[in-house]
């Protein structure tokens, strides 16, 4: 009964999340308690990442060489200033990890009230860029390009870290680090090497621990912890430790005695670099929130966030604080900790001004080895081998290693205009490099022509064209994208005079960009209804009076293998050497006008898909004839290690309908059928224990619900939902953080999706927005 399919969903659900309900006087009750519960939220999310805040501001002001005052002021600054004005609520702002290469070079160039200055001009630069209107342009750059960008700065950070680890000083660029490391390994600092070692271990265990330690552990970030251990193990130990110096007026900043262009550089590469980790950050922030129930329906509005960023770096530089930016580690501890509003980026800020003006003598008991280790393993994290599947799997990995060894062996902006020349390259190189092939088959030629066709492939395609005998069938596969007119010319005048001669051709491109299609080329899509779905039936024969559906679905292989399979053949071909690595279970009822590839936007690897009669799944203790859904929600959690599961019910479920309905007589020989239903029944009883209790019920959001077998549709998703969070290895994963289950429900009538926000147990409709950021 239950079938298993392997498709897929591509994009990201959006949802209408209903205002809360007011009387005449005012907020209703509803209103009322879900500020409170925001409130608290914010009050937690506040204290989390300022614990994380403290460690990781003093870390980055250690690296840089700036006074470790200076990344408390950032931390302070990006808080409250670019928390009140930002565009990314629930984005946090602090010292910049990503210019931490840039800075330490500045100061060392410039010193301390240059960098300053820098960081002053930075900041209007950006306050700019934000008044007109350029974020989205800056999230145009490669992926490939930032990705490396931030791997050779985590490169450069871990290599200068890790001397100070052992005891050392680290030296002005990455390659004198690499080169001075055998000689700092050969002779450590003890002392100096435990107490990094402590922090590491800290660091990487700290949210492995299991059972009632892991949970109580997940309270406090790693970062303080892995602090707090090490200060514990280097008391009594004679190391460098943090020095906070009395608070007093900074001195202004000071422009440095350099070249225009010089300046011009330097305030261009912390621009660039802190606009677009602030803004990258502010994106993932932003999904990262909307995955979460009852999570806040603004989104970013990225041109206020860089306008933000501009101010807050223009007041850090000038209360002598570091360049500051928004980071993803801040921002994902504070959607993960409950954060509602940017009441907890501004308490945070708060936070960290009270400590540093109260518990000054506290930090000072910190060694900077400790802090040094904080910051090289932020360093390494930055090396993603995520982000080098996922640009080797777009064929962009040459891009991310120029940029990365630029970064490495010259500098953050060197290292970035390499990425773009290389990028630049390849993206000419694709346009113009064409791959032209004539192969003999049984039935004709076939000419495979492989790439972008312009003028400067036309003498390779005559070429080609010109080792096809006359008088023979020919089919010409053009797999590109684009053909310009001198190739279109030269392919038309081709096919005409092969006609002439006798000869057959058919010229056919990507589907909805044919050249010259046949009047029988399929050309419906995949959804179209079987229904007077002739285009994949095969020619009919006088000789047959009917025509079989068997006929039908194997007209419909035959297009498939024709139209198709070229220009997914490659994909597959992929997919069968890496095997299959889908980032979802969907869970959903086998009813054939069910298509999760059409509904989800899906591609082949992307979906691991359970389907079985009313979208079911059979709690723990079951007959193991139910085994079936149980092994493959296993296989997908404990083997394809999905991150998210989705139950999907639908409206005029037969299966629902068959619950609603008379029950059969007592000595009725049960089915196959009726024994599977028997699942449904707590869904059942679900439903009727709601309305009799007067407990409230399931709705959908924008009308009411139809009748029971809607009602009871609705209900079973959230049903469905609990079942699998009783089996044990689902129970696990959502523990550690580390899988998400989600409900569904889809009207197949009105083609409209709809997403549960369990919080409220409403179904909010997912909107058909062209983009899931607004600017």
């Amino acid at each position: 009964m239950p079938q298993i399919e392997k498709s897929p969903p591509r994009t990201s659900h959006h949802t209408e999340s209903p205002p809360g309900p007011r009387t005449p006087s005012g907020p209703g009750p509803r209103t009322k308690k879900a500020g409170r519960t925001a409130l608290r939220g914010d009050l937690s999310a506040s204290v989390v990442v300022f614990l994380l805040a403290v460690p990781l501001s003093l870390g980055i002001a250690l690296a840089t060489g700036a006074p470790l005052q200076a990344g408390l002021v950032a931390a302070v600054v990006g808080g409250i200033v670019a928390g009140l004005l930002g565009g990314a609520p629930l984005q946090v702002t602090g010292a910049a990890t990503g210019l931490l290469v840039v800075t330490a070079d500045l100061v060392q160039r410039y010193g301390w009230r240059a960098t300053c200055a820098i960081t002053v001009l930075a900041g209007l630069a950006q306050i700019v860029l934000g008044a007109v209107r350029v974020a989205r342009a800056t999230l145009a750059v490669s992926p490939a390009i930032v990705h490396g960008m931030l791997a050779g700065i985590g490169a450069t950070i871990a290599l200068g870290q890790l001397h100070v680890v052992l005891g050392g000083s680290p030296d002005s660029s990455a390659l004198d680090n690499a080169a001075a490391l055998p000689g700092q390994l050969a002779h450590p600092h003890l002392a100096a090497l435990l107490i990094g070692t402590v922090t590491v271990a800290v660091l990487i265990g700290w949210g492995r621990l299991p059972g009632r330690a892991g949970r109580w552990a997940r309270v406090l970030p790693a970062p303080l912890a892995a602090v707090l251990a090490a200060t514990a193990v280097s008391a009594g130990t004679a190391v460098a430790r943090v020095e906070l110096p009395s608070w007093r007026l900074p001195e202004p900043p000071a422009l440095p005695d350099v070249s225009l262009p010089a300046l011009a550089a330097a305030v261009l590469t912390v621009t660039l670099v802190a606009s677009m980790e602030s803004l990258l950050s502010a994106v993932a922030v932003d999904r990262l929130a909307a995955e979460r129930p009852g999570a806040p329906t603004g989104r970013a509005r990225l041109n206020r966030e860089l306008a933000a960023q501009g101010v807050a770096n223009a007041v850090s530089g000038l209360l002598g604080g570091l360049p500051v930016s928004g980071g993803a580690m801040r921002g994902s501890a504070n959607v993960r900790a409950g954060a509602a509003t940017r009441r907890a980026t501004v308490l945070h800020g708060v936070w960290v001004l009270l400590t540093a003006g109260l518990l000054a003598a506290v930090l000072e008991l910190i060694p900077l080895a400790a802090l040094a280790a904080l910051v090289m393993v932020v360093g390494v994290r930055m090396v993603s081998f995520a982000h080098i599947r996922h640009v080797q799997r777009h064929r962009e990995f040459p891009v991310y290693a120029a940029t990365l060894g630029g970064v490495v062996l010259f500098g953050v902006l060197q290292g970035v205009l390499t990425g773009i020349a290389v990028a630049l390259f390849l993206a000419l190189r694709r346009l113009t490099h064409t791959r032209i092939t004539v192969t003999e088959e049984a039935d004709g030629h076939r000419v495979r022509v492989s790439g972008q066709l312009t003028f400067l492939a036309v003498p390779r395609l005559t070429r080609a064209l010109g080792q096809v005998p006359a008088h023979t069938d020919v089919v010409v596969e053009l797999c590109g994208s684009f053909m310009d007119h001198a190739a279109y010319e030269a392919l038309q005048s081709w096919s005409t005079a092969h006609r002439a001669h006798g000869g057959w051709v058919n010229l056919g491109g990507r589907p909805g960009r044919p050249i010259a299609e046949p009047a029988k080329a399929h050309s419906c899509r995949p959804w179209t209804p079987w229904r007077n779905h002739h285009c994949t039936r095969p020619a009919p024969d006088p000789a047959v009076a009917t025509e079989s559906s068997g006929s039908q679905l194997l007209g419909g292989v035959s297009a498939f293998q024709r139209h198709t399979a070229p220009l997914v053949r490659e994909e597959l071909a992929r997919l069968a050497r890496e095997g299959q690595r889908p980032s979802q279970l969907f869970l959903t009822c086998a009813d054939s006008r069910l298509v999760t590839s059409m509904i989800t936007s899906s591609g082949p690897g992307d979906l691991f898909t359970v389907r079985n009669v009313g979208n079911l799944m059979p709690p723990p203790g079951s007959d193991a004839s139910c085994d079936s859904v149980g092994a493959a929600i296993e296989y997908a959690v404990e083997v394809l290690r999905v991150g998210s599961i989705t139950v999907c019910g639908h409206s005029g479920c037969g299966a629902m309908g068959a619950l609603l309905g008379a029950a059969a007589p007592e000595d009725a020989e049960p089915t196959p059928l009726s024994r599977w239903l028997r699942h449904g029944r707590p869904s059942l009883a679900r439903m009727q224990r709601i309305g009799r209790l007067g407990r409230g019920e399931v709705s959908l959001s924008g009308r009411p619900v139809d009748d029971d077998q809607e009602r009871l549709a609705l209900v079973n998703v959230m049903q469905q939902l609990d079942h699998l969070r009783a089996h044990p290895c689902v129970a696990r994963r959502v523990a550690e953080g580390a899988l998400t289950l989600h409900g569904m429900y889809f009207h197949v009538g009105e083609a409209q999706a709809y997403v549960l926000d369990e919080a409220t147990g409403r179904f909010c409709a997912v909107r058909g927005e062209p983009a899931p950021v607004t600017v």
